[in-house]
C-alpha cells in the first residue's frame, strides 16, 4: 500500500476560476501553466483548461506535448528561444515566442526556414528582469517589423507590483508611452492586474496563480474573489499521544507543551514538498477541524496539535492544503507565497 498522502486535483475548480477570469475582463486568456501546470500536471491542466485561447509556459519539450496532445490555441514560450535548434522547433509546431534580448534577434536572423514566426516583445516598465527598456523599443520594433522571419508582434510587459499598494500606474504608463505608436496587439495583466486594474487588460491577459484557487494579494482571499482551491494536499494520522506540561516535541525541541496536550504524527514532510521552515502554529485540518503545527517539520512527518479533536484517531484524515485549509493561509504562516508549495510537491505524492 502507497503512504496516504495525496494531492488531489480538482479539474472542475480550474475550470470555474477559468470562467471568473472571463467574467473579469474581455481580452483573449493566455493562461499561465508553467511549471508543469504550477505543480498540477501539464496536460491536466490544459485539458481543464481547455477553453482559453492561449497556453504560456516556458520549456518548449512542454509547448510540444500540448501541440502533440492536439491542443490548437496560441502556445507562448516566456523565456523564448535558447538556440538555432529552438528556433526551427518554433516554426514546426506553429508556438509564439518572447523576444527580449538582442541575442535572441540574432537567431531570428540566422533563421532559414520557411515559416514566419509570431514574436511578443518585451518591455522592461520596472521588473528588471526580462525585455528591452522603453528607449529601445523603436529600434528593435524597427527590425522586427521588416524581418523576413516575423509574421505578428504582439507587445507585452510584466507588473512587479500589480499586487501591492504600490500598483502599476508608472510602469503602465511607461508602456503606453511606447506602444502608443504601434497598432499591434498588447498583453500586460497577469492575476493581479487582471483583477485590479481593467485599464491594462489589452488584447490578451495572461493570468497565473488565480487559476489554480489562490489569491494573488494579501489582503484580499480567493473566496472573496469567487476562486475555488484547484489543489488539495491530504494525508492521515499515523499516530496519536498524551504528552504533558514541559515535555518537547521534535527535532531540535523547538516546540515545548505549556500544559498537557494531546498531540497526533501525520504522515507529510518536506520529503512530500511540505516545507521545513512552517513554524509552529502553522494551520493545518484534522478531521474536519482547524488545528495547528507543533514542532519542527521532519523528511517524512509533522506533528499537529489535537487537544480540542479529541475524535481524532489514527487514520483521521489531514488537509495540509487546499478544500477547507486556504492555501494562502499556509503559505502566509510559513513565510512564503502559494506558488512555491504548489510547485514544490515531489514526485513521491500520489496525484489523483
Amino acid at each position: 500500500m502507497p503512504r496516504p498522502i495525496q494531492a488531489h486535483i480538482d479539474q472542475s475548480a480550474l475550470e470555474h476560476n477559468l470562467q471568473v477570469a472571463r467574467r473579469t475582463s474581455s481580452s483573449r486568456i493566455m493562461a499561465a501553466i508553467k511549471a508543469d501546470g504550477y505543480g498540477h500536471g501539464l496536460l491536466r491542466v490544459a485539458e481543464a483548461l481547455g477553453e482559453a485561447d492561449g497556453f504560456a509556459l516556458l520549456d518548449i519539450e512542454d509547448a510540444i506535448r500540448l501541440r502533440e496532445a492536439g491542443f490548437g490555441q496560441v502556445i507562448l514560450l516566456l523565456e523564448g528561444v535558447f538556440s538555432a535548434e529552438d528556433l526551427a522547433l518554433v516554426a514546426e509546431h506553429e508556438l509564439a515566442c518572447v523576444i527580449h534580448n538582442p541575442e535572441q534577434i540574432a537567431l531570428l536572423d540566422g533563421y532559414q526556414g520557411r515559416g514566419t514566426l509570431d514574436i511578443w516583445l518585451k518591455v522592461n516598465t520596472g521588473m528588471n528582469r526580462l525585455g528591452f527598456s522603453p528607449q529601445q523599443i523603436p529600434q528593435v520594433m524597427e527590425q522586427l517589423q521588416r524581418h523576413r522571419a516575423v509574421r505578428e508582434i504582439t507587445l507585452m510587459t510584466h507588473f512587479a507590483n500589480a499586487d501591492e499598494p504600490r500598483g502599476i500606474a508608472e510602469p503602465l504608463a511607461l508602456f503606453n508611452d511606447v506602444a502608443g505608436s504601434y497598432r499591434v496587439p498588447r498583453s500586460l495583466a497577469n492575476s493581479a492586474a487582471l483583477l485590479r486594474y481593467p485599464e491594462t487588460h489589452g488584447d490578451w491577459v495572461r493570468p497565473g496563480i488565480m487559476l489554480y484557487g489562490s489569491s494573488p494579494f494579501a489582503d484580499v482571499s480567493a473566496q472573496q474573489i469567487g476562486l475555488k482551491p484547484a489543489m488539495t494536499l491530504s494525508s492521515q494520522l499515523i499516530s496519536a499521544r498524551e504528552i504533558r506540561a514541559g515535555e518537547e516535541v521534535g527535532y531540535g525541541a523547538t516546540f515545548r507543551a505549556q500544559h498537557n496536550m494531546r498531540i497526533g504524527i501525520v504522515t507529510c514532510g518536506y520529503a512530500d514538498g511540505y516545507p521545513r521552515h512552517a513554524p509552529n502554529g502553522t494551520p493545518v485540518m484534522v478531521d474536519g477541524q482547524r488545528t495547528k503545527t507543533v514542532g519542527r517539520v521532519s523528511m517524512d512527518m509533522l506533528c499537529v496539535d489535537l487537544s480540542d479533536i479529541p475524535q481524532a484517531q489514527v487514520g483521521a484524515r489531514a488537509v495540509l492544503w487546499g478544500d477547507g485549509m486556504p492555501i494562502d493561509e499556509v503559505a502566509r504562516a510559513a513565510g512564503t507565497v502559494s506558488y512555491e508549495l504548489m510547485c514544490a510537491l515531489t514526485s513521491r505524492v500520489q496525484v489523483v
